[in-house]
């Protein structure tokens, strides 16, 4: 079947009863719209997304949609050819075109205040919020949160831009009827729909640590930061490199920045301020997601005002703030209260955690009741009947960011009677006393900088013809070894004797150079076969060094 509905819109093949906008303000936006929009999964129903522009970080929102897959719209198009149903997960632009308009919160609930950017637009908030007279203030009032205030929700003629105000608990009705009373008749408390993704998803955790390559009794250590003034990433921007200091084997690091703050910079500019963390093997997240699969994952949060710290403390993780700007937030919101009673970092990311559940309990009114209260009001706005088939939790995705290793690596040996016990470092500061005792390890094939192959002392080849090679075009190391088949691991001196190591893992292969390296400290060639107890963070290994055919 073919018709027209107007020369914008031309249907091929299948004819929708009802037409909704997907209004994309950013990529934070378009994460929580999708939250939801499979709830829409309906022959009868046409989503069409669209991007107005209004957002101060709009860089890069329309080349992510398109990456899904999704063809957008152009904002005037859906102004000129209204939908049946809008749906924006923000607000911002000219929306009062659109009736009837669905707004979720973009975040856990509603708690910033509204800031300036610098391009003159105005953001939910990472700033001081604004007075009648131009001035910021910290105060007591009741002007509300962003999303909730008379500022945001009201038009230049004073009339209620949603139709619709989507809260995930009740405490946000309370907060609302002071700061805009006439809201609250059009205000649906519906749960949080990503809460309730993760929730489903917490029988999933294993699988998911295994992606983020946490070994077992390693700890995942999740640093999250939002955007703009007073976030974690503005105001402690050296933590992550603090963090890639910690012991490889005891812990695995994984950050999570807003994605405004790629949007805002560019995704060049912020790979390079992490480049030394990715180098130290910190996993840093895409913009677009992961995070949810890392907040189930992990053992520690560290993070600040932004909700990905708050979800993270609703799914019981210790949480640590490593700054806590109370002027950016309500004081009566939840996250307030957060940042009053989480303890601060202090650099032990294993110290204890207070209980949090009295503040946490504030994310949703209706857990795990989000999917059917939304798809019902849906469908009473578009004037259809719900879909027989119950409403579903689509669980969060296994992240696909694979974990890196440190190209070089500092490694101390401790030997006592036939057990070793041995630590590794990334290699972030070549020149911290810290290191004494270590020895470096560089593996070749990971593009080590040129220092560390200057410095190296053993070095990781890929084949045995290569490792002796490199040893003659780089004099300053003594080893080099390089993987066998069946899981066998041959070490060169540079007086050709020649080693193999078993029972190591892949991952572990090389330290079967740190042993040789530690036993022929004192010039003295080892006495083999050798078997050791290999001690390394809280894993185990029985290896046998033996002479090389």
């Amino acid at each position: 079947m073919v018709g027209t509905r107007t020369s914008a819109h031309v249907w091929t093949t299948v004819r929708p009863a009802r037409r909704v906008a997907a209004i994309v303000h950013n990529i934070t936006a378009a994460t929580r719209l999708f939250d939801v929009l499979h709830l829409l999964a309906d022959s009868r129903v046409q989503v069409e997304f669209t991007v107005p522009g209004s957002s101060a970080f709009t860089a890069g929102t329309e080349e992510f949609l398109t990456g899904q897959g999704i063809r957008v719209h152009p904002w005037q198009s859906i102004v000129d050819n209204p939908p049946d149903l809008a749906i924006s997960a923000s607000l911002g632009g000219d929306l009062s075109a659109l009736r009837p308009l669905l707004v979720l919160p973009h975040g856990m609930g509603y708690n910033k205040y509204l800031r300036e950017t610098g391009n003159g637009k105005r953001e939910t908030g990472n700033g001081k919020r604004e007075t009648g007279n131009g001035k910021r203030e910290t105060g007591n009032g009741h002007e509300g949160a962003f999303g909730i205030s008379s500022e945001s929700l009201l038009n230049a003629n004073g009339d209620l831009i949603p139709t619709v105000l989507v809260l995930s608990h009740e405490e946000q009705r309370t907060r609302l009827a002071r700061s805009c009373r006439q809201a609250v008749p059009i205000s649906l408390v519906a749960g949080d729909p990503c809460l309730d993704r993760m929730t489903a998803s917490l029988p999933l955790r294993p699988m998911y640590r295994r992606a983020f390559g946490v070994a077992p009794g390693q700890r995942l250590l999740v640093v999250s930061s939002t955007w703009g003034p007073g976030s974690l990433f503005a105001e402690c921007p050296d933590l992550p490199d603090t963090l890639a200091e910690l012991p490889l084997d005891e812990y695995r690091t994984v950050v999570a920045l807003h994605p405004n703050i790629r949007a805002w910079h560019s995704d060049w500019q912020v790979a390079a301020w992490l480049a030394r963390c990715t180098r130290a093997g910190l996993t840093i997240l895409p913009a677009q997601d992961g995070w949810r699969a890392a907040l189930i994952a992990a053992d520690t949060i560290i993070g600040d005002h932004g909700s990905v710290t708050f979800y993270g403390a609703a799914l019981g993780r210790p949480v640590f703030l490593a700054t806590a700007p109370h002027s950016t937030v309500d004081p009566d919101s939840p996250i307030a209260q957060l940042l009053h009673i989480a303890p601060r970092y202090t650099g032990d990311p294993t110290a204890p955690c207070p209980d949090l559940t009295s503040v946490t309990a504030l994310a949703t009114s209706h857990p795990d009741k989000a999917a059917p209260l939304l798809r019902t009001e849906f469908y009473r706005l578009l004037n259809l009947p719900e879909p027989t088939y119950p409403p579903e939790v689509q669980v969060v995705p296994t992240p696909l960011v694979p974990p890196t290793t440190p190209a070089a690596q500092l490694i101390h040996v401790t030997l006592h009677n036939n057990t070793a016990a041995i630590t590794r470092h990334a290699s972030t500061n070549l020149n911290s006393g810290a290191y004494n005792g270590t020895h470096l390890t560089v593996d070749t094939t990971a593009s080590p900088l040129r220092r560390e192959l200057e410095l190296a002392e053993i070095l990781i080849a890929p084949d045995p013809t290569t490792a002796q090679e490199l040893l003659h075009s780089l004099p300053g190391a003594l080893l080099a070894t390089t993987p066998l088949p069946h899981d066998r691991w041959l070490t060169l001196s540079r007086h050709n004797t020649h080693y193999v190591t078993t029972g190591l893992p892949t991952s572990h292969g090389p330290l079967g150079a740190s042993l040789l390296h530690h036993l022929l400290s004192d010039h003295t060639p080892p006495t083999v076969p050798l078997t050791l107890t290999i001690h390394c963070g809280p894993r185990r290994f029985t290896a046998t060094i033996q002479p090389a055919d």
